[in-house]
């Protein structure tokens, strides 16, 4: 089964849907400068009315460790998304903690740096000059391939929607896919029709391999 994460939750409604749906993951986004912002006590209404078996993450962006973790515990999240320039060695503060280091994928970009992150998951991304996720853009599925072979789990976003989530999981075989952009009607405000589309069509692609 393909782990699923739905990111960008900022109302009760969307993340709602996306549990209903089968999501596995609600990512909620802790750096400000994100259009997709939710505060820690908003965060932590939301994830109170919750079930006990959705996977609930914080996602920050080149935070100092005392922030992360303090804001991470007031919204009593339970996993962390590191989604900037944090180091392997910044990652590894959090003990206790299931990390998710997400690496933009550009022309570029050296699988190897994989191998060299002791975390829970890598989630490999599109690559943008400015923006930190949520891009819409597609990242190069042909990384996701080579990364696999490394022994980490991988999960795949950027620019993912119901129109091309099957060819990404059949090309990239990653354990997991994160979608946040391209579910939306606008930044932080979820298309539950596409939502519901999306889990479908994992599902259905799922159903064709077993």
């Amino acid at each position: 089964m393909t782990f699923i994460k739905i990111c960008g939750i900022t109302n009760l409604e969307d993340a709602r849907v996306a549990v209903e749906c089968g999501a596995d993951a609600l990512g909620f986004n802790f750096y400000e400068r994100s259009p997709r912002y939710i505060e820690a006590a908003a965060a932590r209404q939301i994830i109170a009315q919750l079930p006990d078996s959705v996977l609930t993450v914080g996602v920050f962006v080149n935070e100092t460790t005392e922030a992360v973790e303090a804001i991470a515990n007031e919204a009593d999240v339970q996993a962390l998304q590191l989604h900037g320039d944090e180091s392997p060695e910044y990652c590894m503060a959090f003990g206790g903690w299931f990390v998710i280091k997400a690496l933009a994928v550009n022309d570029n970009f050296d699988v190897q740096r994989i191998k060299g992150y002791d975390v829970g998951a890598i989630l490999l991304d599109a690559s943008h000059p400015s923006l930190r996720g949520g891009t819409g853009k597609v990242a190069d599925w042909s990384v996701a391939q080579r990364a696999n072979e490394m022994g980490k789990r991988i999960v795949l976003a950027g620019g993912l929607g119901p129109e091309n989530i099957q060819d990404a999981i059949a090309t990239a075989r990653p354990y997991g896919v994160d979608a946040c952009s391209g579910l939306e009607v606008s930044p932080g405000k979820k298309d539950h029709e596409r939502l519901k589309s999306f889990l479908e069509a994992i599902r259905a692609s799922e159903m064709a391999e077993s």
